[in-house]
């Protein structure tokens, strides 16, 4: 059997939640609406669902453009019996919603933090988007892929991995190129051009104010309430200083602390330096070249600064450590 056969197999029910991690992104939408297509194809009932909040203007356009339906977790009514597939994240993380049902499958593409009996699970850590793993599975099964749905993983690819710049794989490749000709670029075109909000520009100057480089580490605040999506942008800004080789930035946001790395320096392993430099406090992970990582239950912004504060010297520890 293929890996959609096997998925296909553990599954005893005709409905099917498909859930992405939390404050969902272009990959996790991507991988959620094409495993959809894929499903619904071999008879099943699908919805996708997800906590948080979709809050970047080109991913509320690609949920337009390309007619994805998700729904808020509340808005399912799920019962224990319920059959849950993970797409773009695994059980247990700080950004995956523990939701009532039983989580049988798993498909992602970041490092395996801890151990979860999953029936079914296609994790590859060395593939650059989720976007691409699912899109494997209507060319091994010889399967049409409709034109949105074909945008929606092309999208997604391209974004994961910095437009074919980060994480790179040879599967992200090969499905970029077969994905290419079947999507709609004219919409590819209109989300390109729908990345920042005006009032975004605010973050990019609070990351410049408060930007400090010390052993090629760059830290940077972005100021409170920020998304998840735009304090990764900033992140990925700062990285572009010839002076920075590993990024941290943070925000104060939902009662807590959010902090995003990027790396280009294969030694300091992003997501392995987010996790030890939270360990105690709160829990971080993604991949070498980028991760994401969160503290909960912070009161306050002094409170927030102060964690902040302590995690930047850890990190840079860490970095002279590794040097």
């Amino acid at each position: 059997m293929n890996k959609l056969d096997e998925l296909l197999s553990c599954l005893t029910k005709k409905h099917v939640i498909v859930q992405t991690h939390n404050y969902p992104d272009q990959d996790a939408l991507a991988s959620a609406v094409g495993l959809k297509a894929l499903l619904e194809a071999r008879g099943k009932k699908v919805r996708i669902g997800y906590e948080g909040i979709v809050d970047k203007d080109n991913t509320l356009k690609m949920m337009e453009l390309l007619e994805i339906e998700c729904y808020l977790s509340d808005q399912l009514n799920l019962t224990p019996e319920d059959e849950i597939i993970i797409v773009d994240g695994q059980k247990g993380n700080i950004n995956m919603t523990d939701l009532v049902g039983d989580e049988v499958a798993c498909i992602d593409h970041h490092k395996v933090r801890r151990g979860e009996n999953y029936k079914f699970s296609d994790i590859r850590d060395d593939v650059g988007a989720c976007a691409s793993i699912i899109a494997s599975y209507f060319f091994e099964n010889d399967m049409p892929i409709p034109e949105n749905v074909a945008t929606a993983l092309l999208y997604g690819i391209k974004m994961d991995t910095h437009n074919m710049t980060r994480s790179v794989s040879v599967l992200d490749l090969d499905m970029f190129s077969r994905l290419f000709p079947m999507a709609n670029h004219e919409h590819m075109k209109t989300l390109e051009n729908s990345c920042l909000k005006i009032e975004d520009l605010e973050a990019y100057r609070t990351a410049i104010d408060t930007l400090h480089v010390e052993e090629g580490v760059g830290v940077a605040a972005v100021g409170a309430g920020c998304s998840e999506a735009l304090i990764a942008s900033v992140s990925d800004f700062l990285l572009t200083l010839s002076s920075v080789q590993i990024t941290l930035v943070h925000s104060y946001r939902a009662g807590g602390v959010k902090f995003s790395v990027r790396s280009e320096v294969e030694r300091y392993d992003a997501s392995d330096m987010i996790a030890d430099a939270l360990e105690g406090f709160g829990d971080g992970g993604g991949h070498s070249d980028m991760a994401a990582g969160f503290i909960p239950n912070v009161p306050d912004e002094h409170m927030a600064q102060e964690y902040a504060t302590t995690v930047k010297e850890r990190f840079i520890k860490r970095v002279c450590a590794e040097n």
